[in-house]
Order: C-alpha cells, then structure tokens, then sequence
C-alpha cells in the first residue's frame, strides 16, 4: 500500500461539502456512526472498527464499519465488515463487540439482536488474515442467561488474567442495579456464564459507576499494576444522550482461592471524560513485553446544544448526511490514584504551520488547530475557548489552570478534545455558523502555542 491509499481517508475528509465534518478523525464521509469496535493490532496494523449505518445519517440497521493504520496517523478506509443477516441473530443489527486473534484466525464476537426490542446473543465472525472479509454463519457463543435476575445484556469484552481467557458483559438486573456477568472461555466457540460480577451495590461501583445498565465494559491493566474499568452508564430514557457519560473503577485483580476465577476489588474511580458529548470508549490492551499500556477510543455524538452552546437539530444531521466522530485515540494511566488520559504521540504528526508561541492575552485560532496552554500559577482568570463574537458568542471550554500543567487542544471542525496535565479529557461538539471564528482567552502568565493542523506528508 502506498502511503497516498494509507492516508485516503483522511485526504477526502478536506473535501467534504459540510464544514463542521473534521478532518483528522477517521471516519466515512456519509452515514450514521456510533461506539468504537474491535479495536485490535494484529499484523502490524491497528483496526478500529465502529457501528455504521451507511444509508443514513440515523441509528438502524447497524453494521460494522471498519479502518485501518500502521501508525495512528495515516488511515484506511475499508468496506462494510458486518452486516445483518437476514434470519440470523443479527437480523437487528450487529451492536457492540470486539475483535481477538483466536490461533491466528481474526475473530469477532458481538452482540447480535434477532429482534428490535430483543435480548443480545454473543454472535461470533471470522475474518481474514487482513480482517478486511469476514464469514458470517450466525455461530452463537452465549444465549441470554437463565438467571431470572437478568433482565438485559449486552457488549461482550474479552481479557486475560493469569493465562486463562475470560470475557464479560454488561447487564442490568430486575432489582434496578447495573451488573457485570462473568465467562469463561476455553473456546471463543463456547462461553461458559459464571455468574453475576460486579454490581452497583459495591459501594465503589455505586458512588462512581451510577446506572441502571453498565454498557461497553472495559477492563485493562495500565503500566503502573493497577486494573481500570470502565462503563457507559446507561439510564432509562437514554436517546443518544447519555448524561450519565461514562465512569471508571481503578482497583486489583486476583484470583479467587478457592475456584481461581478473578477477583475484581475496586479502590477507587470517577469519570472518564469531563464533557457531554462522549461515550461507548473501548480500551486496547497493548503488551511490550511485561509492561502493559492501553489505548481508548470513544464515540462523540452529535445532538443538540448544551451548557449555552448551538447543537444541531436532527433536520439539519440528516441534511449534512451523516452523524458521529471517533475521538483521538488516548494513552491510559494511572498516577496518585486518579486515572490519567492523554492523547497518543503519534497525533502529533499533524502539527502543521506554527501560527503563534508563547502567545498571551487573546489569541485566534483556526477551526483546524492544536492549541497547547502553559499554565501561570495565577488563581485569577480562566482560560476560555470561544467560538463567535458578540451577543452570539458561546463559551465551549472553560477552565484554569495550575503552575506546571499544561492543556492541551484539538479543534477538528466540530469537534473539541481538550487533554489536562494528569486528569482526564474533555469531549465537546461545537458547531461554527459561516463566519465565525475561534478565539483562545488567556488569563495573566499563562501562553498558548498554535498549530495549524495538516496531514504529514
């Protein structure tokens, strides 16, 4: 492949007749998109994977879209994975799941609903070598279990504790709590329930992971030991809203003395996004050699506006004919307790032009930018992100910041990703009306370099 077929994806995006579609965020320039999928590396390419509705800039008929990169940085755009089969278990679309290597063979295994309104089944695919065919046979790993408890499961995830492959899935129970199930799987073919996990009736789980459903569980290991999990916390009522975001535990994994089956002791936990617009992250577990890292994506939603800023209304996303963004893809790790989130290196290939250093006072910046904000040890000000002039102005980011840490932004069209010296990020959407422009507020001591955003050549 020639680095120009690599970075096609992204070369259209400059094209694309709606100005609020990015530019630097893989994704097709039509259709619906939502969580990120089969996030994996395998032959020496990351896959990211991700539900896709190609007709429409709506939620129905959920396939599997599906890039590819070497790097991070130049991506690939590749046809429909999967699809629903007319008759299988997936006839109501092919909803969240992940993608492993099983002795070689690329496989996937996601939740397939046969119904609308029906139970999730574990629905497992193969792909080829370059995971760009997939078989479909309607092979089922896991059926709803028979524990009258159960009420709804979905988004199965698969992890590695002690040698053994394991696998859970969100859920929720009659009595109204957010649960973990629990599998292990000898044969990706076969699943074999253990039993409820975890529930919000933890008092950690509780205080940190509210919901009535834990959608998209995540769990991996971060270089310090620690283990992190995650959860989209679900409430009834939910129409790609979502305003519970998403939540996180840090704690240990252990295995259980008597039956071997890993132990999961939350410690402690929190969110792990500060803004509105995000949800559905998944986790890559990355191992060199005996250090693990972890690489998330999440789903930034379209919708409307929020916290005094212009949204956009379903008129005007089935207009511009398509809805949703993967965001950047982040660094896990954990420091003090606290779960910190920082952008990979590699986005850093798309700095292009340098516009302004050591910039104080107001500054401008381009719709397509990465801001970087040294912090003054001032407690007076806030550094503000505004977008418009005038009675029309909206604030989208506010925030201050401390002597030492740095903040560092994104600006792709409509989206905004803003990453804090050792916290977590902020995903928001904002949309330039013709005209507007981005201007960057500082307060006393601190200063911002910008870039201008360009592909690397």
């Amino acid at each position: 492949m020639t680095d120009l077929a690599l970075s096609s994806t992204l070369s259209l995006a400059a094209t694309h007749p709606d100005s609020a579609f990015p530019r630097f965020h893989p994704r097709p320039a039509q259709g619906w998109i939502n969580d990120p999928n089969g996030v994996s590396y395998i032959g020496g390419r990351y896959h990211v994977f991700f539900q896709y509705n190609p007709l429409s800039a709506r939620h129905s008929q959920i396939c599997w879209g599906h890039v590819s990169s070497p790097d991070l940085v130049r991506w690939e755009e590749h046809p429909v994975a999967l699809s629903p089969q007319p008759g299988g278990p997936d006839s109501a679309g092919c909803w969240t799941g992940v993608v492993t290597s099983d002795d070689g063979v690329p496989t996937a295994a996601y939740s397939g609903v046969k119904d609308h309104g029906g139970h999730s089944q574990v629905v497992i695919a193969r792909g080829s070598s370059d995971l760009v065919t997939w078989s479909q046979d309607g092979h089922v790993a896991a059926s709803m279990p028979a524990d009258p408890l159960v009420t709804a499961v979905r988004d199965p995830f698969i992890f590695r504790f002690n040698g053994a492959r394991y696998a859970m899935q969100g859920a929720g129970l009659a009595d109204g709590r957010a649960a973990l199930l629990l599998y292990t799987v000898d044969s990706l073919d076969d699943w074999k329930y253990q039993g409820i996990w975890l529930t919000t009736a933890d008092p950690v789980a509780g205080e940190h992971a509210p919901a009535e459903i834990w959608e998209c569980p995540q769990l991996v290991q971060v270089p310090t030991g620690e283990w992190v999990m995650m959860f989209s916390l679900w409430l009834s009522g939910d129409d790609h809203e979502h305003a519970n975001g998403v939540g996180h535990l840090i704690g240990s994994l252990t295995a259980d003395p008597k039956t071997g089956l890993p132990v999961f002791t939350p410690v402690t936990g929190g969110k792990s996004d500060l803004g509105r617009d995000f949800y559905a992250p998944q986790i890559l577990q990355l191992s060199t050699g005996s250090t693990p890292s972890a690489l998330l994506w999440g789903w930034a939603n379209e919708g409307p506006g929020r916290d005094g800023r212009r949204g956009r209304t379903q008129e005007e996303i089935d207009d511009a004919g398509w809805s949703g963004v993967l965001t950047h893809p982040r660094v896990l790790s954990v420091a003090d307790g606290s779960l910190v989130v920082a952008p990979a290196p590699e986005v850093l290939a798309y700095r292009g032009a340098v516009l302004a250093m050591g910039a104080a006072g107001s500054v401008a910046v381009p719709g397509f930018a990465e801001v970087l904000v040294r912090g003054s040890g001032s407690p007076a000000g806030s550094i503000d992100l505004v977008l418009g002039s005038g009675p029309a102005a909206q604030v989208v980011y506010s925030g201050s910041l401390a002597e030492g840490e740095e903040l560092r932004i994104f600006l792709d069209a409509s989206l905004v990703e803003v990453y804090r010296t050792g916290s977590v990020a902020t995903t928001l959407r904002a949309y330039p009306a013709p005209g507007e422009s981005w201007e960057l507020t500082l307060p006393p001591g601190a200063t911002a370099d910008v870039w201008e955003l360009a592909l690397p050549r």
